[in-house]
């Protein structure tokens, strides 16, 4: 079994997808007059403004929701496993694919508030199931990504997130898997019993404070190593570009293991955000673009670099080529994941590393499985929404609570592939989606843009645009 998935995660994840991602990243920049620089002032001041209602979360509490799912196991394992397969390099190609990645972003998240709907309980839902039916007329295709999505984010990324915070635990204070299991099942049950509005505000008051005391030792990491930064941004840059002998192995690799951490960390493309970003109350859709853009810059420049500095900046890190052979060695025997972020910070915060790591594990990738399940929960509300068949929610608490425990107790070889299967997946469907579908995003961006230099709060009213179905907007105006 463990060959077969190799293989299918092999498959999935070929040079195609990784030239998806990037070439979609590439034309979208260019599509939207590279949005993502020109109005990252407009992004910041999106997400300190809205509110929330009866029906939605505010756009902050939308991004915290989306945070919680971009900052998890992959800004530390996720980083760490990309050095070790990709060397240094692929620090660089995760920068990349951030940026790029930040347009992509906007066009989903767009797309997932333009083709929004309200559920039986008056709760705002959408995603690319939702906009791939509504804008595309493919339902079978809508059905497939649904169902897909379910599986991912139901059962395969959980068990990814549950492996590195049982990992942490262990490497820090030898807490079997099975007691960091039971724990860990039992808080998420408590969270998802309770809705999406708790997870909203769960995610409101975790993932801001979580990002902020990581990226702070992180910084005092950094200066305590400052003579280490000049030599470090270099070999980065070195790496990624094969300039650096050492490296020049892993070249290909660099790119591939840095397009690939950069989105199971940051999502994009991967059509997991939108389902957050459609559960908020805006005006107009593209507030909320502007916003999840902005979230892909929190989770890989800031973040994902913090791990990649302490790493990097401490020499705490190994380096392989596929064919077993060691570049670099630091840590032996100590497997690529969350023992490099550990071994950091512990080499200049003794008896201290380890714990706090192992507690920015708990924190991180506990708040990503609970977004995994709204993600999920929203995927079966789609294909409820003729049919009422409630025991498939049951079914998912269930299966979401059994893969927490699977994935703890499992090797992270297994774990990490059947998440990258799970994500590679999504990232198919939804990329070949939102190409195609760009056309309402890209005219939402322009409307937006023209009524901000009339000097309004922009309205979205989608016929005058020729935006068809809808239906959310027409009778909301």
């Amino acid at each position: 079994m463990d060959q077969f998935l190799a293989t299918l995660n092999g498959l999935i994840w070929s040079k195609a997808l990784i030239a998806l991602c990037l070439g979609a990243g590439l034309y979208f920049s260019i599509r939207t007059r590279f949005m993502q620089i020109r109005h990252v002032p407009e992004m910041v001041h999106l997400l300190l403004s809205g509110k929330s209602s009866a029906a939605g979360v505010s756009s902050f509490q939308a991004l915290a929701m989306s945070l919680s799912g971009r900052v998890g196991i992959g800004n530390i394992a996720g980083v760490a496993t990309a050095i070790a397969f990709g060397g240094p390099g692929a620090v660089f190609w995760m920068w990349v694919m951030a940026f790029l990645g930040a347009s992509t972003a906007f066009v989903e998240s767009t797309l997932a508030q333009i083709y929004k709907e309200k559920d039986d309980e008056g709760r705002y839902r959408g995603g690319p199931a939702y906009y791939i039916e509504k804008a595309m007329g493919q339902k079978w295709y809508a059905w497939l990504f649904a169902g897909v999505t379910i599986v991912a984010t139901g059962f395969f990324l959980p068990g990814v997130q549950a492996n590195g915070i049982a990992s942490g635990m262990d490497n820090a204070w030898g807490i079997a898997p099975t007691v960091t299991a039971t724990g860990v099942v039992l808080a998420l049950g408590f969270i998802i019993f309770g809705g999406v509005k708790r997870i909203a505000r769960f995610a409101e008051f975790v993932v801001p404070f979580m990002a902020l005391a990581y990226m702070l030792v992180a910084f005092v990491i950094l200066v305590l190593n400052v003579e280490q930064v000049p030599e470090m941004v270099s070999l980065i840059f070195r790496s990624a570009f094969g300039m650096e002998a050492g490296f020049g192995a892993v070249l290909g690799l660099a790119v591939e293991w840095g397009v690939k951490r950069g989105i199971y960390s940051n999502e994009a493309g991967q059509g997991t955000g939108p389902h957050a970003a459609a559960a908020a109350e805006v005006s107009h859709p593209a507030k909320q673009g502007y916003v999840q853009a902005f979230s892909v810059y929190v989770d890989t420049l800031l973040v994902c670099s913090a791990t990649a500095f302490m790493i990097l900046s401490t020499g705490m890190y190994n380096v392989g080529t596929p064919d077993g052979t060691m570049l670099v060695e630091a840590l032996p025997g100590i497997e690529a994941g969350p023992g490099f972020a550990q071994a950091a910070v512990e080499s200049v915060l003794p008896g201290y590393g380890a714990g706090f790591v192992a507690l920015a594990l708990l924190f991180f990738a506990f708040t990503t499985i609970v977004a995994y399940y709204y993600m999920a929960e929203t995927n079966i509300a789609y294909i409820n929404r003729k049919v009422h068949r409630p025991w498939m929610t049951l079914v998912l608490r269930i299966a979401i609570l059994v893969a927490v425990i699977l994935g703890a107790v499992r090797s992270a070889g297994a774990a990490w592939t059947l998440g990258d299967i799970g994500v590679g997946l999504m990232a198919w469907l939804n990329i070949v989606a939102i190409l195609i579908l760009q056309k309402p995003a890209l005219l939402a961006l322009r409307d937006y843009e023209r009524q901000r230099k009339e000097g309004r709060d922009p309205t979205f009213d989608p016929e005058a645009l020729g935006i068809r179905n809808a239906a959310f907007w027409v009778r909301k105006k």
